[in-house]
């Protein structure tokens, strides 16, 4: 029992290092699309957020095919970001079109 449990937080250890983004790109994001330093709660922020992860995970999923619960978190990843892009098309058009421009998005 002792090394399945060791294994298993060895996997989780490897699988959170390549797939979770490091405090660097997050905190080079927050500073790129916030509107100060600190603001990691604004839409543009969690938008570009998500799609980090969302790039980080389809990569994954070239190598690991049969993966297919981590496919459901994708699924949720993008679903929260199509709404998020959805309630800033409606509040603020102009930021919706410079983010959707700089991230590369379909829209």
């Amino acid at each position: 029992m002792v090394v399945i449990f060791q294994t298993h937080d060895r996997i989780l250890s490897l699988m959170e290092k390549n797939m979770a983004l490091e405090n660097n790109a997050k905190v080079g994001l927050v500073k790129k699309h916030g509107k100060k330093e600190s603001d990691c709660g604004s839409s543009e922020v969690q938008i570009a957020l998500l799609t980090e992860n969302i790039n980080n995970l389809t990569n994954h999923f070239t190598k690991n095919t049969k993966d297919s619960h981590s496919k459901r978190g994708l699924l949720k990843m993008v679903m929260k970001r199509r709404s998020l892009l959805k309630y800033l098309k409606k509040k603020n058009i102009t930021s919706y079109e410079n983010l959707v421009k700089e991230l590369g998005l379909r829209k």
